[in-house]
Order: structure tokens, then sequence, then C-alpha cells
């Protein structure tokens, strides 16, 4: 059928909803009778549960119940798949507690205010124990133990080529420790959950996540019910990244105490208990070792990976993420890593925004630049030396990642000339001659990543009125996949939008779903309607080739989208003719089955792998370490473009995340575990005055490896711009000695770096 519906910017359906205040969020929901939750949370990082006394917490007004661990018969969750050991996370803590904000038990009361009352009568006496920060003390020689009958705080690790000397023949190795602290996700919206069981047994739940699905096998699982009698709805989700993926244990604890009582339970978190109890992001230090020959050719890379998991090693399967990416855009020829993740007393890491590839992007590039500087060479031109080729696709990287099709360079030459770069550098090279206090810094980052997991669901139905519903596993947080859905039904039947509606993040409608994560919902998700609609559309030719009776090869789709024989406009049939049509046996051909619809799920041959390159420019005073950034500009490949719109959304969000990393957010405890960034008053999150202008450009390399030839885009600027900002950061500041700043990079951070630099002045 006609492709023009690639390239065409179709404004997002979802938005006017959003705009007239008319969203409707899980602690909308109206539930008669419900009663608030309200959690009591360990105030220390790690200790002994002693007691737990509830008797003055029941007596309080409103109180319907206060549940403590041993009043559930809940089975504990188990780490992440590779993990063997006894790492596994009670969902009230019972004997010990590891992070400070850990769920000990649960008040059910009338109101919030008289469940948050009574959960503070609830007194629990600790035993304190020393506690761990930080993944480098957690291997420490005589570190305390999370976990004592593992006999190790080390969690899962592995190893690859590590014993190999991939240095060899290197001319010049740079060797460097980087950090890639831990941050928090802070969507708009925090955790809510609201389970409500029926008359019969069955239960329904509301909850804000990326994976109702998998929300439902879990419930299920732990409550001991089978899958169909737990539905499980998404309603508008208001920001995730990654951290909605997983399954809380309030989640487990609520809805266990909703069958125990008979009752609604509704539980939402504040901020403060969001910012401690939500999965935070990366938390990985690397120490790299990368050769070159004189002429700036890569020979090899050694990487250390040690992760920081937090309390509980859910997202293990994180660090070896990383370790895939390693080679990035470059034809590295060897590789050798090591990966260890471990536990700490705070709390635990799961993915956010990139998932592993992040990480691996910022210690590349800022070994890059390490590299260009050993050797006299522009950053852009050490880049451009070792770049993949656009030939040499697919492409096998030395850790045995496969890509699928790439022009590395193209990315790179449009950044650095909708940056101007040649002219920055003239600017930064006459602020430096004038020994200004406000220097200039360019930053480079070319950047590959994974995308496009799993399988996913979609099914196409045409109705008696001609209008069409499409149904998805895929499970939007903000995206627009309402739009980009109904654009590729409407494209494919030649309906109006508007005629399109499409049904989403709710178990007992849509059949199956893998939901929203590692930006694969448009390749994946939208592979699997665009098929389900093209069946539809060959359904639909039959069908009206056999009233007509001619051949389905003289059948068209005309302009005005009736469906009929070609140059015999007075020969053709409304979408809705066809559905009435289809519901008559005898007006069928022969072995066609009654109905316009189709579905199916598609799962794709391979991954697809994102590409891009950024510029970042910042402004550094050097009398205050101030950064102040100034431009932007990002050059991002998903593949062919479905609605640039759409795109350019993802692109912005994406770089507000990552130059948030690199300059203002990071998650800070005190030695005793303590977290310090409990609220948005702590927590630096910047807001759209705090971001400079983006320049953003696309250039498309489809992929062959789906029907629409799309890659994801949803991470792929928090994976590029954080590196390209640290560049541009320490860049600022070269002329000085300064060789490295850790993320994020702070006015202090910046100022110690200048008086401790070798080359200032004064």
């Amino acid at each position: 059928m006609s492709t023009s519906i690639f390239g065409s910017v179709v404004l997002r359906t979802e938005d006017p909803r959003f705009i007239r205040g008319r969203g409707r969020y899980t602690d909308n929901v109206v539930a008669e009778g419900a009663l608030d939750a309200s959690f009591v949370r360990s105030m220390m990082a790690h200790a002994g549960v002693v007691s737990v006394d509830l008797s003055a917490a029941s007596q309080m007004p409103g109180v319907a119940a206060v549940i403590a661990a041993a009043d559930l018969d809940l089975a504990p969750q188990p780490p992440s798949g590779s993990v063997s050991g006894p790492f596994e996370r009670q969902v009230l803590a019972q004997d010990r507690v590891r992070f400070v904000g850990e769920a000990i038990a649960v008040v059910l009361a009338e109101s919030l205010g008289e469940a948050q009352d009574a959960a503070e009568g609830v007194q629990v006496e600790y035993e304190p124990l020393p506690a761990v920060v930080g993944s480098e003390a957690a291997l420490a020689d005589g570190a305390p133990l999370l976990f004592p009958e593992a006999g190790s705080n080390l969690a899962d690790g592995f190893d690859t080529e590590w014993k190999a000397d991939v240095l060899a023949g290197a001319d010049v190795v740079v060797r460097a420790r980087f950090e890639n602290h831990r941050v928090a996700p802070v969507p708009m919206e925090t955790n809510a959950f609201l389970v409500v069981p029926e008359d019969d047994g069955r239960l329904t739940v509301w909850v804000s996540t990326q994976a109702p699905f998998d929300i439902r096998s879990d419930l299920a699982e732990w409550l001991g019910l089978s899958k169909d009698r737990v539905r499980v709805i998404a309603p508008d989700v208001g920001g995730g990244f990654g951290a909605k993926l997983a399954v809380y244990p309030e989640y487990l604890v609520c809805a266990a105490a909703a069958v125990r009582l008979g009752r609604p339970v509704r539980w939402k978190e504040t901020r403060s208990e969001s910012m401690v109890n939500m999965t935070h992001g990366r938390g990985q230090v690397h120490d790299v070792e990368l050769g070159a020959r004189r002429d700036g050719t890569i020979v090899g890379l050694r990487v250390d990976i040690l992760a920081d998991m937090g309390a509980y090693p859910m997202a293990t399967y994180l660090p070896p993420t990383t370790q895939m990416m390693l080679s990035g855009p470059y034809g590295i020829p060897r590789i050798a890593c090591r990966v260890r993740s471990v536990v700490t007393n705070a709390t635990p890491v799961g993915p956010y925004r990139g998932a592993g590839r992040p990480e691996a992007t910022a210690l590349l590039e800022r070994s890059m630049n390490l590299l260009a500087l050993e050797l006299g060479l522009d950053p852009a031109e050490i880049r451009r030396r070792n770049l993949i080729p656009p030939d040499a696709f697919p492409h096998a990287t030395a850790v045995g990642t496969t890509y699928d099709v790439g022009d590395y360079g193209r990315a790179l030459d449009g950044a650095l000339r909708l940056s101007g770069y040649e002219r920055l550098r003239e600017e930064q090279a006459a602020r430096r001659g004038r020994g200004d206090r406000i220097q200039l810094g360019i930053g480079l980052s070319t950047y590959v990543e994974i995308t496009g997991f799993a399988r996913e669901f979609g099914s196409v139905e045409v109705h008696l009125d001609g209008s069409v519903t499409v149904l998805t596993g895929i499970s939007p947080h903000g995206q627009g996949h309402e739009t980009s859905l109904a654009q590729i039904a409407s494209g494919v039947l030649g309906l109006p939008m508007d005629r399109v509606r499409v049904v989403h993040s709710d178990t007992g409608v849509v059949p199956s779903g893998e939901g929203t994560f590692g930006s694969r919902s448009l390749q994946i998700g939208g592979s699997a309607v665009w098929n389900a609609s093209q069946a539809v559309m060959d359904k639909g030719a039959l069908v009206a080739a056999h009233l007509l009776e001619v051949g389905k090869e003289d059948i068209v789709q005309h302009e005005d989208g009736r469906i009929g024989v070609a140059g015999a406009p007075d020969r053709a049939f409304t979408w809705s003719e066809l559905a009435a049509a289809a519901t008559e046996p005898l007006r069928l051909p022969n072995g066609l089955d009654p109905g316009l619809s189709a579905s199916g799920r598609f799962k794709q041959r391979g991954s697809t792998f994102p590409f891009g390159a950024h510029v970042a420019v910042v402004e550094v005073d050097l009398e205050t370490g101030g950064v102040r950034p100034v431009r932007h500009v990002a050059v991002d490949d998903c593949g062919r473009i479905l609605n640039p719109m759409l795109v350019e959304g993802q692109i912005h969000g994406g770089l507000a995340q990552g130059i948030a990393q690199a300059l203002y957010e990071s998650v800070e405890f005190d030695e005793l575990g303590t977290p310090l960034t409990t609220n948005l008053a702590s927590y630096l999150m910047p807001s759209a005055a705090d971001l400079p202008g983006f320049a953003c450009s696309q250039t498309e390399t489809p992929t062959p490896l789906n029907p629409l030839g799309a890659k994801g885009i949803g991470e792929a600027a928090t994976v590029g711009s954080a590196p390209a900002v640290q560049n541009a950061v320490v860049d600022a500041l070269s002329h000085l000695g300064v060789r490295h700043i850790d993320m994020p990079c702070s006015p202090e951070r910046v100022w110690r770096a200048i008086r401790g630099a070798s080359g200032r002045a004064g």
C-alpha cells in the first residue's frame, strides 16, 4: 500500500485530553469504600529488626488493619535470573532492613491522613549494623555483608577475554577511572496502585506501570490465582523512564491486604517516598584502558565494570548490556571486559532511560577525548578515523554484538556542520588568547545503542460503521503511541485518523503484551499493527473482488479511501459496506472467515542499532566553576521516520535527561547510607529554563529487520547527550591541564578542578 504516511507530521491525538485536564490517572479512579495504605519505612540503611509493635497504631481512629511481615504468607521476590545465592527480597522486611525507605509494615485506614498518622505510631526496634556505601566499599576487605549467608557482597559477575593482551601493539594507552553516578527517575506521577476485589474472587487493578501484563503475572503468582482472574489496567501514566517496569513489593502487599479484608486498597507514593523507594538508575564505576597507534587507530579496549545494584540485585542484566555496547560506533578489534554487580545499603537500581547503553557510551566517549588529547588530534578527527564504515554492515563487534545498518560518518559530519564546529573552535581560541573569565567548551559524542526487544501483539478490526479498533500490547506513558499506531492503520486502510481507536494497557481487553521499554514500541508493536492492517486490507480486497466478480489484482484503493475496481470509481465499496458484507458468510469467498479483522505477534529477527552524533557547547566561569549550557546539536538516526514530530519530542526529552545527568542530578548518601537527596529541594533537577537551545536533525538508514524500517528513538538522545556535555566541560578547561571531571559537573567539582589544574594562571 501507499507509504505516504511515513514522514508526515500528525498532531498527537492524546494531547487534547491532557491539555484540558481530562487525563485519567490511577489516583483519579474512584473505588467505593477504598482503604488508603501508608507504609512504615526503615529509617536506617542497615539494621536488624528486633521487634515491630503494631498495637498503638491498630487502635488509632479510622484504622482498619496494620500488617507486618509475619502477618503475610507471601513468597519473597527473587533476584535477577543470572544471580545465584540468597539475595531474595521479602515483600515486607522482617529480620533485617537493607536501605533507608524499605517497607516494614503497612497501615490501612479510611483516609490517607489517618493511615499516615497511624503509621507514625508503629514502633520498630532496630539493632544498627555497619552500612556499605558505594560499590567499591562493597568489595573492600572486611566489608559488612548485606546477606551473610552469601559470604560476599558480590551478587553476579563474568568476564570476557579478561586475561588476553588486548592492548598489544598500542603505541599509546590512556587509562582512567569514570563514575557513572546514581540518578533518580523523578516521573511527574509517582508510583500509584489501586486494587479492587470483586464478589467472584477476581481482582481488578489500576496501576501506573509500563508493563501491565508483568504486573498481572506476578500478582496472580504471589496470590495463588490464575491469570484470568486478575485484570490489570494502566490508565494514563505520568512518566516512567524504566522505573515503572518493576513489580514493587508494595503492589503485592496491597493486593494481599485487599483480598484479606475484602475491600479496595489504594496506595500513592509521596514524592519523598519515591525518591528513596523507586528504583534508581546508573550506578557504575569504570576502570578503562584504551590503546591506539600513533595515527589514532584503536587497537584494543579493556574495561572493568563495577555496578552498584543497591540492596537487592533485581537488575543485574544492566551491566551486561553495557558490556554488549562497549565497541560503540568504532571498529575496535579487541575488547576485554570484567563485570561485577554488588549489593550495597541503598535503594535498588533498575533500568533508567537508556538502561546500560548510556554507561557504555559515556566511558567510551570520555576515553576517546583522552586519546585525542594524548595524540594531539582534534576530538572529531580521532572519531572519524575509527568509525565503522557504512559498507561494513551487518557488523559483528569484538564483544559479539551484530549491528544491523549504519552510516556513522554522515551523522558526525552533520552534527559538525550544524554546530558550526570550526567557528566554535576559533571563538574558543580567541577567548583563551584573551584570558577571558568565561571560557567556551565544545564536546562531541558519537554513539550507537541497541533497541527492539521481545515480540509484541497487535490487531486491527473494521466495524460496521466503518471505524477501526487497534489493540496493542505496548503500554505508553507519554510517547504518543495512540497517535503513531492510529497513523499506521489510517495510512494502510485509507481512513481518517479520527476513525481509528487505539486500545492498550488493559489485560482484560488486549490478549497479550510486553509493555513499553527499550525503545521497542514502534518497531515491534508498530510492525504488529502494520502487519495486521495489511492483512485486513488484503481481506477487504478479496471481499470486494468477490462481490464485484473481478480478480483481486484488479482491486485498488481509490483516493477517497473506497476499495474497488481500478479506473472505475463507481464500482467500489466503503469500509462500512465491506464490513457489513463480511458478516454474511454467503457473500464471502469460499474459505474466508467472517469479519474484517486480523491479529498476530511480531518478532524481529534481531535487535536494531540507532546511532547519532551530538555537539554540546557550554560556557564555564573560571572564578566560580559555574557551567552554562549554551547550545546542543543532535543528529540522530532511528531508521525510517513515521512522524517527525513524535521523534523530535522524544529527542527533546532525552536531551533534557542526559544534560541533567551531566550537570545537575545526583543521588547522594552520607557515610551511614542515609540519603541526602530525598525531595526536589535537595535533588537538583533542571527546569526548561536551565536547558540550552536544541538544534535537532535526523538521518535515515532504514533497518531491514522490520517492515517499517524503524529503529528506536526513545532513549537515543539520553545516550548521546550526557557524554557530549561532560566532554564540553572538560574541553573548556583542557588548556589549564584539566584532564577529567566526573558527572555531574557541578560548580564545586569544576571549581576544584580549576584550582587543582597544573596550568591555572595566578
